[in-house]
């Protein structure tokens, strides 16, 4: 069976930042830091070599097996920005409606710009998802 990679690491979260090429996407990186980290209240973690975590959500599927995952995470990426996010909790889809210009992929969150969504809706949705991480 493959080793995971998306387990945490080491690595400096300020370094990490430091080496994304698209200057935008560097900007709303630290961005992103800031406002996960106020509403964690957690320090960020590197998971694997490019998400930015917070905090840990154990998880268990259908087939038993299980594993540990950031509770509130996301990548800075050459097209966009992808946030893990839990999209299920109450109220997600009326504050996904709100959000501004974005692309859902099951959990996956992707922004563009930080300018192209309303900061408050993501600010909830985020504090919606670090709610949500001790729920199976």
């Amino acid at each position: 069976m493959a080793e995971l990679q998306t387990v945490p690491t080491k690595a400096s979260v300020p370094a990490f930042i430091e080496t994304v090429e698209h200057e935008g996407r560097r900007a709303d990186a630290k961005a992103l830091v800031k406002l996960m980290q106020s509403i964690c209240a957690e320090k960020p973690t590197m998971w694997g070599p490019a998400i930015i975590g917070f905090g840990k959500k154990t998880y268990k599927y259908s087939s038993g097996k299980e594993g540990v995952m950031p509770a509130v995470a996301f990548s800075p990426r050459k097209s966009s920005s992808v946030l893990y996010l839990a999209t299920k909790f109450e109220g997600a889809g009326e504050l996904l409606k709100k959000l501004g210009k974005h692309k859902l992929s099951g959990s996956c969150l992707h922004i563009t710009k930080l300018s192209d969504v309303d900061k408050s809706v993501l600010e909830g949705l985020v504090k919606g998802t670090w709610a949500t991480r001790d729920k199976k």
